[in-house]
């Protein structure tokens, strides 16, 4: 595809959506602040971004508006098929320096993958980059979440055999826990509560907050990460919480959920 820069090509290299109901984690606690992270307005149906590189070998980020587009391109390529992933010039929003996500691949023969100079997209920010992995803070703590999520058999067999790190009595637990009931009273902000399906009639729930992030399955158990717990799992098992399925459930009522 074309970049809206300098009319030069860009290599795509993989795509993500930016929705109310999937957007990286990584980004915000909730679609309107992934959004702000890049600049672009919270509304429509969201945004899927196209990253790759330029004929230099610079790093770029392309906002387009056609979410149908990319999550096509996404649902091939994760079939093993290949799909030429082409926007439309007329549906870029935004074109970003850098990457906010950390990729592991290349284009092949042009140069290797760098960030272009600060304000060469004309905005006169920063490249994107991906956060560090050196410290534990808000980030870390979405995608501890977002890893519990894809591994949840694991995690609950974890729980299920040690107990993990229960800790109904810990207070940040507490204030986690009901600040997600409130969610369900008052409605956050879009992306805040996120279902996706689970099997068997179950729902994999990521609720994030201030401070705090929950990943739990309708009908079963939840785990909570907290900004002041650096890197500890605490456990809200089923059997030591009997208000959990009720909350998860009226949860799952007010969560998005992928079209």
């Amino acid at each position: 595809m074309s970049d809206d820069e300098g009319g030069g090509s860009l290599y795509v290299l993989t795509a993500v959506l930016l929705t109310p109901a999937q957007f990286p984690s990584i980004l915000g606690d909730d679609f309107p602040e992934a959004c702000s992270l890049l600049g672009v307005p919270p509304g429509g149906d969201g945004y899927g971004l196209v990253l790759g590189q330029d004929e230099e070998g610079a790093r770029w980020t392309v906002v387009v508006d056609d979410v149908s587009l990319v999550a096509t391109a996404i649902a091939s390529w994760d079939c093993g098929m290949e799909y030429d992933l082409s926007p439309d010039e007329r549906s870029i929003v935004v074109s970003l320096a850098g990457w906010p996500l950390e990729l592991s691949v290349a284009a092949a023969g042009i140069p290797e993958p760098h960030d272009p100079e600060q304000g060469a997209d004309g905005t006169g920010r920063v490249p994107l980059a991906p956060p560090s992995a050196e410290a534990w803070g808000p980030v870390q703590r979405r995608m501890g979440a977002d890893q519990i999520a894809r591994e949840w058999s694991d995690w609950r067999e974890r729980e299920a055999t040690d107990g993990g790190a229960a800790a109904a009595a810990h207070p940040g637990l507490a204030r986690a826990l009901e600040e997600a009931l409130e969610y369900t009273r008052t409605p956050p902000p879009p992306g805040r509560v996120r279902s996706s399906f689970a099997g068997e009639g179950a729902r994999t729930l990521r609720v994030d907050g201030p401070g705090w992030s929950l990943v739990g399955r309708t009908g079963d158990a939840a785990f909570v990460l907290l900004d002041e717990e650096p890197s500890e799992v605490l456990a809200v098992p089923r059997e030591g919480d009997p208000g959990l399925p009720e909350l998860l459930t009226a949860l799952d009522r007010v969560a998005v959920r992928p079209a």
